[in-house]
């Protein structure tokens, strides 16, 4: 079976300018058709409560895809997704392991040092270090067989 760019590449071997002609124009109306348009987005929506109410309204009142509530919404078909199936993005609470990560990843973009952890008491680290179980002692200077021992 022939792909149809070896089918175009043949036409034009054989000089049929009218069928490639009319190969172009359905190309072109096909492109005019299309649903979701090939061409990415430059900038990504911020995820809201709102955002993810309409990706659910769009979601349950039409019969568009994921792909293509996302082209439509501004954002990537797995967002789309985490709304859909897991109830991702729908509170407002910026505690929420989403609204965290998404702002640890903007600080990373914009060049943010990285939080550091206070250091520990020195009373919570003795805590610590007592609470730990202990490994139990290795017997030292223990002897080792070699091969000729035998």
């Amino acid at each position: 079976m022939a792909t149809l760019k070896e089918f175009e590449e043949a036409l034009r071997e054989h000089g049929m300018n009218m069928a490639l002609a009319l190969l172009e124009r359905l190309r072109e109306r096909d492109r005019a058709t299309r649903t979701v348009k090939p061409a990415r987005r430059l900038t990504g929506q911020k995820m809201t409560p709102e955002l993810a109410r309409a990706i659910l309204d769009l979601h349950a009142s039409t019969g568009m895809t994921q792909q293509e509530i996302a082209f439509k919404v501004g954002v990537n078909q797995g967002r789309v997704n985490e709304v859909i199936k897991r109830g991702k993005w729908l509170s407002d609470d910026p505690q929420a392991p989403e609204a965290v990560a998404r702002d640890k990843a903007l600080a990373r973009m914009r060049g943010d040092p990285k939080p550091k952890k206070p250091p520990l008491a020195a009373s919570r680290l003795k805590e610590r270090k007592a609470a730990a179980p202990k490994a139990p002692a290795k017997a030292r200077n223990q002897g080792q067989l070699a091969l000729g021992d035998l």
